[in-house]
């Protein structure tokens, strides 16, 4: 199954970096404020499923330019989740940070997870309980214990002016109790980055399954945490997400528990 999402997601690269080369002629359509969809994202994601569906026909589907799959609620045992462009907005501008994010529940729970980066080609696996893997190499997460020598990265969902507010009062905080915070505009990368430890921590608010889904068993999968602003476990569908190595993990709960 991992193979196939591998295959599935190169598939879906070929059809990025083929637009990436004429960006001008890219559709672009704005499905609400600064959150965009292009004719690629549709293409790519239409790849990746013809991939998943050949080989499992049976399983169901939740992309998020498609949404759910009609089998998605007959108590199919599979589903693909599936977002063909994290990082849409910097596809468009050619900032090169986005990736194919494809991660396969079994029964609710994350079993296989690939992001890929067609601009880096950095392919990030990982397998519940055999560990992630970068261009498969084994990796963890940092072994940083203190979260004044941590990087970290967020990101911020376009919304209310409330939800702006906030996001700067958090940004102040983790700026100012670290070494540096990154917006870089792919959830599920920044995800990976930690996994890997490029970053030390994560976290952002209003987030959907196809941003976290991979990028969370990458991280759990090298010896990381993930959890809610809150700390409890309910991540994946409540969007809200702090992922870190064990003790950034904690200094970072006990600071952003009051935006929970």
């Amino acid at each position: 199954m991992l193979n196939t999402a591998i295959k599935a997601a190169r598939r879906g690269a070929a059809v990025i970096n083929r637009a990436s080369f004429d960006l001008d002629r890219v559709v672009v359509t704005e499905k609400q404020h600064n959150d965009f969809v292009t004719d690629v994202d549709q293409a790519a994601e239409q790849a990746i499923i013809e991939v998943l569906s050949k080989a499992y026909p049976d399983h169901a589907i939740l992309g998020e330019e498609s949404g759910a799959s009609a089998n998605s609620h007959d108590e199919n045992e599979y589903q693909w989740i599936i977002d063909p462009i994290d990082g849409t907005t910097n596809f468009i501008h050619g900032f090169p940070q986005y990736c194919i994010s494809i991660a396969l529940a079994h029964r609710g729970v994350i079993t296989q997870a690939v992001i890929y980066d067609p601009v880096r080609n950095d392919l990030f696996t990982a397998t519940k309980g055999a560990g992630a893997y970068l261009n498969e190499k084994r990796i963890r997460v940092t072994k940083l214990d203190r979260i004044s020598n941590a990087l970290l990265g967020t990101g911020y969902v376009a919304g209310s002016a409330r939800a702006l507010d906030e996001y700067l009062k958090m940004y102040a905080i983790m700026g100012e109790r670290s070494q540096g915070v990154r917006r870089a505009g792919s959830a599920a990368l920044d995800l990976a980055y930690v996994a890997c430890g490029r970053l030390d921590g994560f976290y952002e608010k209003g987030l959907k399954p196809w941003d976290i889904a991979a990028g969370a068993l990458m991280i759990t999968e090298s010896g990381g945490i993930v959890g809610e602003f809150s700390g409890e476990s309910d991540y994946l569908y409540k969007g809200d997400v702090i992922a870190a190595s064990p003790k950034i993990f904690g200094q970072m709960i006990t600071l952003l528990t009051p935006f929970a």
